[in-house]
Protein backbone atom coordinates (compact mmCIF):
# COMPACT_ATOMS: atom_id res chain seq x y z
CA UNK A 1 0.00 0.00 0.00
CA UNK A 2 2.69 2.50 1.05
CA UNK A 3 6.44 2.18 0.51
CA UNK A 4 7.77 5.48 1.83
CA UNK A 5 5.87 7.33 4.56
CA UNK A 6 7.01 10.81 5.50
CA UNK A 7 5.97 11.96 8.97
CA UNK A 8 6.48 15.65 9.63
CA UNK A 9 6.66 16.74 13.24
CA UNK A 10 7.00 19.91 15.28
CA UNK A 11 8.81 17.87 17.95
CA UNK A 12 6.06 18.81 20.39
CA UNK A 13 3.00 17.09 21.90
CA UNK A 14 0.85 18.62 19.13
CA UNK A 15 2.05 15.82 16.85
CA UNK A 16 1.96 12.87 19.26
CA UNK A 17 -1.19 11.34 17.78
CA UNK A 18 0.06 11.79 14.22
CA UNK A 19 3.32 10.11 15.26
CA UNK A 20 1.49 7.09 16.62
CA UNK A 21 -0.53 6.77 13.43
CA UNK A 22 2.55 7.12 11.19
CA UNK A 23 4.52 4.46 13.06
CA UNK A 24 1.56 2.07 13.09
CA UNK A 25 1.10 2.46 9.34
CA UNK A 26 4.79 1.86 8.69
CA UNK A 27 4.67 -1.27 10.84
CA UNK A 28 1.57 -2.64 9.14
CA UNK A 29 2.84 -2.18 5.59
CA UNK A 30 6.54 -2.72 6.30
CA UNK A 31 7.12 0.77 4.91
CA UNK A 32 10.13 2.99 5.15
CA UNK A 33 9.46 5.84 7.58
CA UNK A 34 11.23 9.17 7.56
CA UNK A 35 10.57 11.44 10.54
CA UNK A 36 11.28 15.00 9.48
CA UNK A 37 11.56 18.13 11.61
CA UNK A 38 12.35 21.69 10.51
CA UNK A 39 13.61 23.38 13.64
CA UNK A 40 13.96 27.01 12.58
CA UNK A 41 14.41 29.69 9.96
CA UNK A 42 17.96 30.75 9.04
CA UNK A 43 18.60 34.40 9.86
CA UNK A 44 19.06 36.93 7.09
CA UNK A 45 22.60 37.80 6.14
CA UNK A 46 25.75 35.79 6.63
CA UNK A 47 25.31 34.71 10.24
CA UNK A 48 24.88 31.17 11.50
CA UNK A 49 21.93 32.13 13.68
CA UNK A 50 18.63 30.28 13.37
CA UNK A 51 15.28 31.56 14.59
CA UNK A 52 14.10 28.44 16.41
CA UNK A 53 10.37 27.70 16.30
CA UNK A 54 10.10 25.98 19.67
CA UNK A 55 12.03 28.51 21.75
CA UNK A 56 11.10 31.53 19.57
CA UNK A 57 14.65 32.77 20.07
CA UNK A 58 17.87 32.83 18.11
CA UNK A 59 20.13 29.82 18.37
CA UNK A 60 23.50 29.04 16.83
CA UNK A 61 23.51 25.37 15.81
CA UNK A 62 26.94 23.83 16.26
CA UNK A 63 28.20 20.57 14.80
CA UNK A 64 26.26 18.51 17.33
CA UNK A 65 23.03 20.51 17.41
CA UNK A 66 21.14 18.58 14.73
CA UNK A 67 22.49 15.24 15.95
CA UNK A 68 21.30 15.88 19.50
CA UNK A 69 17.91 17.16 18.30
CA UNK A 70 17.42 14.08 16.12
CA UNK A 71 18.29 11.85 19.06
CA UNK A 72 15.80 13.72 21.24
CA UNK A 73 13.01 13.11 18.71
CA UNK A 74 14.05 9.50 18.27
CA UNK A 75 13.96 8.95 22.03
CA UNK A 76 10.46 10.45 22.26
CA UNK A 77 9.27 7.94 19.64
CA UNK A 78 11.09 4.94 21.10
CA UNK A 79 7.89 3.43 22.46
CA UNK A 80 6.32 3.57 18.98
CA UNK A 81 9.11 2.10 16.86
CA UNK A 82 9.52 -1.60 16.22
CA UNK A 83 13.15 -2.73 16.44
CA UNK A 84 13.07 -3.99 12.85
CA UNK A 85 11.44 -0.86 11.41
CA UNK A 86 13.22 0.94 8.58
CA UNK A 87 13.08 4.47 9.97
CA UNK A 88 15.26 7.53 10.36
CA UNK A 89 14.98 10.99 11.87
CA UNK A 90 16.10 13.99 9.83
CA UNK A 91 16.25 17.57 11.13
CA UNK A 92 17.27 20.74 9.33
CA UNK A 93 16.57 24.49 9.21
CA UNK A 94 14.48 26.18 6.56
CA UNK A 95 10.94 27.17 5.65
CA UNK A 96 8.89 24.19 6.91
CA UNK A 97 6.50 23.73 3.98
CA UNK A 98 9.27 24.16 1.40
CA UNK A 99 11.56 21.66 3.10
CA UNK A 100 8.78 19.12 3.63
CA UNK A 101 7.80 19.22 -0.04
CA UNK A 102 11.44 18.99 -1.11
CA UNK A 103 12.09 15.94 1.07
CA UNK A 104 8.84 14.28 -0.04
CA UNK A 105 9.81 14.64 -3.70
CA UNK A 106 13.42 13.57 -3.20
CA UNK A 107 12.46 10.50 -1.19
CA UNK A 108 9.51 9.53 -3.38
CA UNK A 109 7.05 9.61 -0.49
CA UNK A 110 3.67 8.06 -1.27
CA UNK A 111 2.04 9.33 1.94
CA UNK A 112 2.68 12.38 4.10
CA UNK A 113 1.41 12.29 7.69
CA UNK A 114 0.96 15.54 9.57
CA UNK A 115 -0.67 16.92 12.69
CA UNK A 116 -2.45 20.25 12.95
CA UNK A 117 -3.37 22.82 15.58
CA UNK A 118 -6.90 22.73 16.98
CA UNK A 119 -7.07 24.85 20.12
CA UNK A 120 -8.43 28.36 19.82
CA UNK A 121 -7.55 29.46 23.36
CA UNK A 122 -3.83 29.90 22.79
CA UNK A 123 -2.17 33.29 23.13
CA UNK A 124 1.29 34.73 22.64
CA UNK A 125 4.05 32.29 21.83
CA UNK A 126 1.78 29.25 21.83
CA UNK A 127 -0.57 30.86 19.33
CA UNK A 128 2.28 31.88 17.04
CA UNK A 129 3.72 28.35 17.17
CA UNK A 130 0.38 26.74 16.36
CA UNK A 131 -0.13 29.18 13.48
CA UNK A 132 3.19 28.04 12.00
CA UNK A 133 1.98 24.45 12.23
CA UNK A 134 -1.36 25.27 10.62
CA UNK A 135 0.08 27.35 7.79
CA UNK A 136 2.59 24.62 7.01
CA UNK A 137 -0.17 22.03 6.86
CA UNK A 138 -2.15 24.20 4.45
CA UNK A 139 0.79 24.79 2.10
CA UNK A 140 1.84 21.15 2.07
CA UNK A 141 -1.71 19.97 1.42
CA UNK A 142 -1.95 22.42 -1.47
CA UNK A 143 1.25 21.40 -3.28
CA UNK A 144 2.09 17.81 -2.31
CA UNK A 145 1.98 15.18 -5.03
CA UNK A 146 1.38 12.46 -2.43
CA UNK A 147 -1.80 12.16 -0.35
CA UNK A 148 -1.58 14.14 2.89
CA UNK A 149 -3.04 12.44 5.97
CA UNK A 150 -3.92 15.00 8.63
CA UNK A 151 -4.46 13.82 12.21
CA UNK A 152 -6.32 16.45 14.18
CA UNK A 153 -7.04 14.67 17.46
CA UNK A 154 -6.99 11.27 19.14
CA UNK A 155 -7.79 8.42 16.77
CA UNK A 156 -8.75 5.05 18.29
CA UNK A 157 -7.59 3.15 15.21
CA UNK A 158 -4.20 1.52 15.57
CA UNK A 159 -3.79 0.64 11.92
CA UNK A 160 -5.27 1.43 8.51
CA UNK A 161 -8.40 -0.52 9.57
CA UNK A 162 -11.31 1.63 8.52
CA UNK A 163 -14.96 0.59 8.52
CA UNK A 164 -16.66 3.66 7.02
CA UNK A 165 -14.91 6.07 4.66
CA UNK A 166 -16.59 9.33 3.68
CA UNK A 167 -15.64 10.76 0.30
CA UNK A 168 -16.69 14.38 -0.17
CA UNK A 169 -16.85 15.74 -3.71
CA UNK A 170 -17.76 18.93 -5.51
CA UNK A 171 -17.84 17.03 -8.83
CA UNK A 172 -14.65 18.73 -10.01
CA UNK A 173 -11.85 17.05 -11.96
CA UNK A 174 -9.67 17.28 -8.88
CA UNK A 175 -12.01 14.93 -7.03
CA UNK A 176 -11.31 12.05 -9.45
CA UNK A 177 -7.90 11.36 -7.91
CA UNK A 178 -9.37 11.61 -4.41
CA UNK A 179 -12.09 9.11 -5.32
CA UNK A 180 -9.57 6.65 -6.75
CA UNK A 181 -7.59 6.88 -3.52
CA UNK A 182 -10.73 6.40 -1.42
CA UNK A 183 -11.68 3.27 -3.38
CA UNK A 184 -8.15 1.92 -2.99
CA UNK A 185 -8.28 2.36 0.78
CA UNK A 186 -11.82 0.96 1.01
CA UNK A 187 -10.75 -2.18 -0.88
CA UNK A 188 -7.67 -2.61 1.29
CA UNK A 189 -9.47 -2.18 4.60
CA UNK A 190 -12.82 -3.73 3.69
CA UNK A 191 -14.61 -0.47 4.46
CA UNK A 192 -17.90 0.84 3.16
CA UNK A 193 -17.50 3.97 1.06
CA UNK A 194 -19.98 6.82 1.41
CA UNK A 195 -20.01 9.20 -1.58
CA UNK A 196 -21.28 12.61 -0.60
CA UNK A 197 -22.11 15.83 -2.43
CA UNK A 198 -23.74 18.94 -0.96
CA UNK A 199 -25.56 21.60 -2.94
CA UNK A 200 -24.47 24.89 -1.40
CA UNK A 201 -27.29 27.24 -2.38
CA UNK A 202 -26.90 30.75 -0.92
CA UNK A 203 -29.58 33.40 -0.81
CA UNK A 204 -33.31 32.83 -1.01
CA UNK A 205 -34.29 29.14 -0.76
CA UNK A 206 -35.72 27.60 -3.89
CA UNK A 207 -39.19 26.14 -3.94
CA UNK A 208 -39.27 22.45 -2.91
CA UNK A 209 -40.11 21.16 -6.38
CA UNK A 210 -37.15 22.92 -7.99
CA UNK A 211 -34.86 21.76 -5.20
CA UNK A 212 -35.95 18.15 -5.65
CA UNK A 213 -35.07 18.37 -9.33
CA UNK A 214 -31.62 19.79 -8.56
CA UNK A 215 -30.95 17.10 -5.96
CA UNK A 216 -31.93 14.35 -8.40
CA UNK A 217 -29.69 15.86 -11.09
CA UNK A 218 -26.79 16.10 -8.66
CA UNK A 219 -27.26 12.50 -7.55
CA UNK A 220 -27.23 11.35 -11.16
CA UNK A 221 -24.08 13.40 -11.78
CA UNK A 222 -22.35 11.66 -8.87
CA UNK A 223 -23.38 8.25 -10.22
CA UNK A 224 -22.28 9.05 -13.76
CA UNK A 225 -18.91 10.41 -12.71
CA UNK A 226 -17.82 7.94 -10.06
CA UNK A 227 -19.56 4.58 -10.42
CA UNK A 228 -17.66 3.72 -13.62
CA UNK A 229 -14.40 4.60 -11.81
CA UNK A 230 -15.30 2.25 -8.95
CA UNK A 231 -15.04 -0.77 -11.24
CA UNK A 232 -15.91 -3.95 -9.38
CA UNK A 233 -16.05 -2.21 -6.01
CA UNK A 234 -19.71 -2.06 -5.00
CA UNK A 235 -19.71 -1.59 -1.21
CA UNK A 236 -20.73 2.03 -1.47
CA UNK A 237 -23.67 4.39 -1.23
CA UNK A 238 -24.44 7.88 -2.46
CA UNK A 239 -25.92 10.76 -0.51
CA UNK A 240 -26.74 14.19 -1.90
CA UNK A 241 -28.27 16.98 0.14
CA UNK A 242 -28.67 20.73 0.37
CA UNK A 243 -26.51 22.68 2.80
CA UNK A 244 -23.10 24.09 3.64
CA UNK A 245 -20.65 21.44 2.37
CA UNK A 246 -18.30 21.16 5.34
CA UNK A 247 -21.20 21.10 7.82
CA UNK A 248 -23.01 18.38 5.91
CA UNK A 249 -19.84 16.30 5.48
CA UNK A 250 -19.22 16.38 9.23
CA UNK A 251 -22.87 15.51 9.96
CA UNK A 252 -22.72 12.51 7.63
CA UNK A 253 -19.44 11.39 9.18
CA UNK A 254 -21.05 11.38 12.62
CA UNK A 255 -24.17 9.55 11.40
CA UNK A 256 -22.27 6.74 9.71
CA UNK A 257 -19.49 6.56 12.32
CA UNK A 258 -16.97 7.51 9.66
CA UNK A 259 -13.36 6.90 10.61
CA UNK A 260 -11.73 8.53 7.56
CA UNK A 261 -12.65 11.46 5.33
CA UNK A 262 -11.14 11.75 1.84
CA UNK A 263 -11.41 14.96 -0.15
CA UNK A 264 -9.76 16.67 -3.09
CA UNK A 265 -7.72 19.66 -2.10
CA UNK A 266 -8.61 21.92 -5.00
CA UNK A 267 -12.27 22.69 -5.54
CA UNK A 268 -13.95 24.37 -8.45
CA UNK A 269 -15.40 27.30 -6.52
CA UNK A 270 -13.77 30.46 -7.87
CA UNK A 271 -13.76 32.16 -4.48
CA UNK A 272 -12.00 29.33 -2.70
CA UNK A 273 -8.91 30.16 -0.67
CA UNK A 274 -5.88 29.31 -2.82
CA UNK A 275 -3.88 28.20 0.22
CA UNK A 276 -6.38 25.50 1.01
CA UNK A 277 -9.86 24.75 -0.21
CA UNK A 278 -12.17 26.33 2.34
CA UNK A 279 -14.28 23.18 2.68
CA UNK A 280 -11.24 20.98 3.29
CA UNK A 281 -9.85 23.45 5.80
CA UNK A 282 -13.08 23.60 7.78
CA UNK A 283 -13.40 19.81 7.78
CA UNK A 284 -9.81 19.34 8.99
CA UNK A 285 -10.29 21.76 11.86
CA UNK A 286 -13.50 20.12 13.09
CA UNK A 287 -13.28 16.45 12.11
CA UNK A 288 -13.09 13.83 14.84
CA UNK A 289 -11.33 11.41 12.48
CA UNK A 290 -8.31 11.60 10.15
CA UNK A 291 -8.70 13.55 6.91
CA UNK A 292 -6.83 12.82 3.67
CA UNK A 293 -6.27 15.62 1.17
CA UNK A 294 -5.47 14.36 -2.33
CA UNK A 295 -4.09 16.45 -5.19
CA UNK A 296 -2.83 13.95 -7.73
CA UNK A 297 -3.41 10.41 -8.90
CA UNK A 298 -1.53 7.60 -7.19
CA UNK A 299 1.99 7.32 -8.58
CA UNK A 300 1.76 3.55 -8.30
Amino acid sequence: MFKNILFTTTASPICDEAARFAYNLAEKYDSGLKVFHVYGLPSHGFTAHVNAFRSEGEEVPDADYETLLAREIQASHKHLADSSMDSEVVVKPGIPATEILRVARAWGSDLIVMGTHTRLDCTGAALAFRNIVGNTMQKVAKSARAPVLIINRFCPLHHWDFKHIVFGTDLSRASDAAFDFAVKIARESGARLHLFHALDIPGTPEDPAAMDIRLKEARQAVKSRFLPRAGTFTDLDIEVCEGVPYVEILKLTRRCNGDLIVMAHHGKASGEDPDMGSTVEQVVIRASCPVVSVNHHDKG
